[in-house]
């Protein structure tokens, strides 16, 4: 159940450092007003009059997270479960099925692609091993911890159901982390505070509802087997898991669940007088007569403890606090007074993406796209996607919450290492899809992703600039130095150019190029530029000679490839530039995301206006309109960045929860409110070499107003 080498790591969500106290974004002509955080914040809490299946509000703490409905429990899953399911998750909570006898000693075979005059294989193809291909692609996957909800019996002692409840009214205070559910059942009221424990995987719930007395709201705990769909549970499988009361005093029942080789604990605690009881296998009642009141704990834990819990209330003041920190801290952006009339839904789309990104992509592990609420992807994570959900918490004076998961990359530096020398590469070749032990997923695309490569030095380069010492120096010498080792080994040199090349087999972050006919992606070659000259600084910094190697390959790489006056994907993209224009629009990002060194200003220009006429925005994904956006922002197109960012587009849209709806099988995916929030960072605070003055990313003509204070300038100086 522990994944390998994953561990807890010291919670520092409140972010109350005297270093991240707010200040005023730097390049204002004059310093803003203070922004009052409580009104800008409780203006946009979510409010649910009626059961909406795209938007069940979660409390968590970046390391647990708990999904409810609209009574503040799981009471009703079978309405969320093919929109948004309703799972309980945990960093550590992950299933693994047995792998069939016939498997057994069996490994995949590899797919060979022509490496510059070498052999290098893949593991690309399933064709005639599709069992163990997706065995390896599903195992481990996240796993559904536990469902917690109400046992409503009707007078007729008939089970409610969704339709059997009226006047909903439920809140999610984003100040105090807290869910308040209202709603009334068989004419009785009943009043829900749900929460989650600041540094525990913790869930505290506090009901008040006469019903409590009369015998017909009880509390129901089930449990499923694992599953690598997006419900994360199987519930048809009853025989393959065992959910036994390990222990049980007056006032608490520790739960002991066992699937295959994987093992947990679930401890409840309750105040007062209760009674704990098996319903029949996998299921449990809590239930309590003589009181119109249930306050209870419930604790997910990977092994078992007698440590005592806190109790409801003081796991809700707790969160209280944690959360009044959070909001306080850190930076912000107000959007008041502006004349666009889209600047209301932008302002809510800002703050409900602080909230869900620090419940769910501030953990100890990179985050899978939907984060802690639903799998997908079989729960794993993208590393490629790590920073379009992390990267943003290092603007926003909230470098703690991207910090947690940057150990990580240490942990699994000897798998990165082994795939590179598997590959007869020196140095360390990150995964793409993988989990807590860095081994890559099978994929036809993925495992010839190379974007991902720089990232761990972009995110060394985050934390040395907000704490520049010899110790962060010390922390991350490793992580860069071998994955510039890679990229440095892996670029190509062309005699006849007398250049260095990437690829081929390369499959950019464009993804719908094929790899044995790619070579020379732009993005890519302006992010090995940055990489390898930021892993050289690095090596100065710690009093080390420079590698005259990779010199040679940031003086010799590539340029950026230009057809008809327009970056390309690629340098062998099909010339008709709208013949692929579907997917991420990826050469944008080499000025928006990186600076843009080998990039012309204009050629840049003219790629982007390119783009917004001819894209096909439907074939898009979230963190496209971000990326797009802090392009823009770097041309001084404020206009287009603002359009970009709230385009009318099926994939830009944000529920009523502030999720970003993709798809059916992808209801929520958090790069895009990530790379929302590292936009906004950069228009409303600046960039390196912005133009100064307020707001250097938005309009000029007086439709915004715009005020922001807390970013990190030491940082945005430098991006």
């Amino acid at each position: 159940m522990k994944n390998s080498k994953i561990t807890r790591r010291e919670f520092i969500g409140g972010v109350t450092a005297a270093g991240l106290l707010a200040k005023p974004g730097f390049g204002s002509s004059e310093p803003p007003s203070k922004i009052n955080r409580y009104a800008l914040v409780s203006r946009h809490n979510p409010v649910m009059r009626k059961l909406d299946p795209l938007s069940p509000l979660s409390v968590g703490n970046g390391e647990f997270a708990f999904t409810c409905d609209v009574t503040g429990l799981q009471t009703f899953p079978e309405e969320y479960a093919n929109a948004m399911p309703l799972c309980t998750m945990s960093q550590w909570g992950w299933h693994t099925k047995p792998l069939p006898e016939h498997l057994k000693g069996k490994e995949l075979k590899l797919t060979e692609y022509e490496t510059n005059g070498r052999k290098v294989g893949y593991m690309t193809t399933k064709t005639g091993q599709e069992e163990l291909f997706y065995w390896l692609r599903e195992n481990p996957h996240r796993l559904h911890l536990g469902r917690i909800g109400f046992r409503l019996l009707k007078a007729n002692g008939i089970v409610a159901a969704a339709s059997d409840i009226t006047d909903i009214e439920q809140k999610l205070n984003l100040w105090s982390g807290t869910i308040h559910s209202n709603f009334k059942f068989e004419g009785k009221i009943v009043t829900v505070r749900t929460s989650a424990h600041p540094t525990l995987d913790l869930l505290a719930v506090s009901v008040e509802s006469q019903l409590v007395a009369d015998g017909k709201l009880s509390i129901h705990f089930a449990f499923p087997y694992g599953s690598q769909t997006m419900q994360a549970a199987d519930w048809n499988s009853p025989d393959r898991h065992q959910s036994r009361i390990a222990t049980q005093t007056e006032n608490r029942a520790c739960i002991r669940r066992n699937l295959d080789n994987d093992e947990y604990f679930v401890d409840v605690n309750w105040n007062g007088s209760a009674k704990f009881a098996i319903e029949k296998p996998h299921q449990f009642l809590l239930s309590a007569t003589g009181t119109n009141k249930i306050d209870f704990v419930t604790h997910f834990t990977y092994a078992f403890s007698n440590k005592p819990r806190p109790a409801a209330a003081a796991a809700i003041a707790a969160s209280e606090s944690h959360w009044k920190n959070f909001w306080t801290n850190g930076a912000a952006v107000d959007f008041t007074g502006s004349k666009d009339k889209r600047a209301p839904e932008l302002e809510r789309r800002v703050v409900l993406s602080q909230y869900v990104t620090a419940i769910q992509c501030s953990g100890s592990l990179p985050p899978q796209e939907t984060g802690l609420t639903t799998n997908s992807w079989y729960g794993k994570y993208h590393l490629e996607m790590h920073w379009w959900h992390a990267a943003q918490f290092a603007l926003w004076n909230r470098f703690p919450l991207l910090d947690r998961s940057l150990d990580w990359y240490n942990d699994v530096l000897p798998s990165a290492k082994e795939r590179a020398q598997q590959q007869g590469y020196t140095g360390a070749r990150w995964a793409k899809m993988t989990d807590g032990t860095g081994r890559d997923s099978p994929s036809p695309v993925g495992t010839l992703l190379i974007w991902q490569q720089p990232h761990p030095i972009f995110y060394a380069e985050l934390a040395y600039l907000n704490r520049p010492t010899k110790a962060m120096l010390t922390r991350f010498q490793n992580i860069v130095e071998e994955s510039a080792e890679w990229m440095a080994d892996y670029a190509h040199y062309d005699k006849a150019k007398d250049r260095y090349v990437l690829g081929p087999p390369a499959i950019p972050a464009q993804e719908n190029h094929p790899a044995r006919e790619t070579w020379n992606p732009t993005y890519e070659l302006e992010y090995w530029r940055y990489g390898l000259k930021t892993a050289q600084k690095w090596r100065e910094r710690l009093g080390m000679p420079r590698r005259p190697e990779w010199d040679t390959v940031i003086n010799k790489l590539s340029k950026l490839p230009v057809v008809d006056g327009v970056y390309m994907a690629h340098e062998n993209c099909p010339q008709t530039f709208t013949e692929r224009n579907k997917d991420h629009p990826s050469m944008l990002a080499a000025l928006g995301i990186l600076t843009g060194e080998m990039v012309d200003h204009e050629t840049m220009r003219r790629t982007l206006k390119k783009v917004i006429k001819e894209w096909s925005w439907p074939e898009t994904w979230g963190w496209d309109y971000p990326m797009i956006a802090m392009t823009a922002a770097r041309l001084g197109e404020g206009a287009i960045a603002i359009d970009a960012l709230m385009i009318n587009t099926p994939k830009n849209r944000y529920s009523a929860n502030g999720h970003n709806y993709q798809r059916p099988n992808l209801p929520l995916y958090l790069p895009g409110n990530g790379g929302l929030l590292y936009a906004i960072a950069m228009m409303a605070a600046g960039w390196k070499d912005a133009p100064k003055g307020n707001a250097p990313g938005f309009p000029k003509d007086g439709s915004w107003t715009v005020r922001s204070e807390g970013f990190d300038e030491k940082i945005l100086r430098s991006i």
